[in-house]
């Protein structure tokens, strides 16, 4: 009798577990499309025959069914790192790949629209006035070129400054996005904490804790550190951003502009208050991007276009006033500088043009007659080796190469990204065909329960109600 009542016990058993199965599935199933989700399965263990010594009529027990431990997560620690590491890169590569892509683009280089085309019609209007240096029209080519010239260099370095301060600006939103993740990290530690310290599972707050360890790592980089009650730890630098349900903030601080020519910083705002060690993340491409000038050209892309800039305005204002100066205007005017510079502006952005008519331009000798070897000379400034057209020239190609080989290496780091969310979805993606053949399985494993149930209930009454009634009439 107890054999029988206990294999209704086993039957049930086997009811609850693919019961419980199903359930899983069903949600599986459900979340195909989810963001994030991870698939379960139900983790289940078969109960022993009780160890109680000799039972009347049989030598051995069979088990006393199955037990459902728990609801398993199928993720891989490994590949989930995989992915964060990969996303920091990715991320990281893309910020420098798309600043240094906008620059190059601002340059107009090749066209009509950049600076070398500029500089070459103003060497060459040089040239028509040495021709004809008489020639009111041919003065005012020149001023019109020198014109456009300076136009051209004041709107490319302010574009530079334009393009620093949306970096900027992009990065405090980031920051800003940073701080907001680990609290959210720190809060989803302590539920997951409580939900397995009462046996519950936690498995969906895991996922919406993995999704933001992901954002953290696309922003900043880092690495993290699971606990074993459940919470993680998020690293930068090998310092906590969040431990347990604590989470620190960093702030971003130094230059607010360009022209300070000061570091952008990412520092923490409590502890030391040192600076943040960032080993990827878009914040730490942006910040490469945004560093100042190194005075050996390999510092902050924008910062150096800068300072480019304005080295050709200087040199472009120095070698042509060195050689104008040694000219007589028709004014009479010995010396005179054709271009200036105002004082407190980056030199590409206060380059200016002095003479505003040909009684400006220095196209006489000493003696006042008219002598073209000063505008033969100045149309020659364009081929000197070390002039503002070689500066400028320099600057594009490495602009180009930078850019190339960081979008290169953008391409390169998306596709280590999508190779390595496809490895974590391969373990932790949802099967649609996989997850049919494990409802089928628990489909029929709840209808075998369900018979065997039946069976002992039919067994049990016969025992109970018909047992002695057998021959009587």
């Amino acid at each position: 009798m107890v054999s029988t009542f206990g294999s209704l016990a086993t039957a049930y058993s086997g009811l609850a577990a693919a019961r419980a199965g199903l359930d899983v599935t069903g949600q599986n199933i459900a979340n195909a499309g989810t963001a994030g989700y991870t698939r379960q399965r139900i983790t289940q263990t078969s109960v022993p025959a009780p160890q109680t010594g000799f039972v009347r009529g049989t030598a051995a027990l069979a088990g006393q069914g199955v037990s459902v431990d728990g609801i398993a997560r199928l993720a891989s620690l490994t590949l989930d790192a995989g992915v964060r590491v990969a996303a920091g890169s990715s991320a990281y590569a893309g910020a420098r790949a798309s600043a240094l892509s906008a620059l190059e683009t601002g340059l107009h280089e090749p066209g009509s629209d950049g600076l070398s085309a500029k500089l070459d019609l103003f060497w060459s209007s040089w040239g028509q006035l040495a021709s004809h240096p008489d020639d009111p029209g041919a003065a005012s080519t020149v001023l019109a070129a020198a014109a456009t010239v300076a136009s051209v260099l004041a709107t490319g370095s302010k574009a530079v400054d334009a393009q620093w301060s949306s970096v900027r600006g992009t990065v405090t939103g980031q920051v800003a996005q940073l701080n907001d993740a680990a609290k959210q990290v720190a809060d989803l530690n302590g539920r997951i904490r409580t939900a397995v310290a009462s046996g519950g599972s936690a498995n969906e707050l895991m996922n919406q804790r993995d999704q933001l360890t992901e954002q953290i790592a696309t922003l900043a980089g880092g690495t993290t550190r699971t606990n074993a009650d459940g919470t993680v730890d998020v690293l930068l630098g090998g310092n906590p951003l969040v431990q347990g349900t604590d989470a620190r903030a960093v702030a971003l601080g130094g230059g607010t502009r360009l022209a300070d020519g000061a570091a952008v910083t990412l520092s923490w705002t409590s502890g030391s208050g040192g600076a943040v060690a960032l080993s990827g993340g878009s914040i730490g491409g942006a910040l490469a991007v945004l560093a100042p000038t190194s005075g050996t050209g390999t510092g902050g892309a924008l910062a150096e276009a800068s300072a480019a800039y304005d080295a050709v305005a200087t040199q472009l204002a120095t070698a042509v006033n060195a050689v104008h100066a040694t000219g007589t205007t028709p004014d009479g005017a010995t010396g005179a500088p054709f271009f200036a510079i105002t004082a407190g502006v980056p030199a590409a952005q206060g380059l200016t043009v002095v003479p505003t008519d040909a009684g400006g331009l220095a196209t006489r000798n000493a003696a006042g007659q008219l002598d073209d070897s000063f505008a033969d000379a100045l149309s020659r400034l364009g081929a000197a080796s070390d002039g503002a057209d070689r500066t400028w020239a320099t600057f594009v190609a490495g602009v180009g190469t930078a850019s190339r080989s960081a979008a290169t290496e953008s391409t390169l780091t998306g596709l280590a990204l999508t190779n390595a969310r496809a490895q974590q979805q391969s373990s932790a993606g949802v099967d649609l065909d996989e997850e049919n053949v494990a409802l089928l399985t628990y489909q029929h494993a709840y209808q075998g329960a369900a018979r065997v149930l039946t069976a002992v209930d039919e067994m049990l009454d016969t025992i109970i109600n018909r047992t002695g009634l057998v021959g009587r009439a």
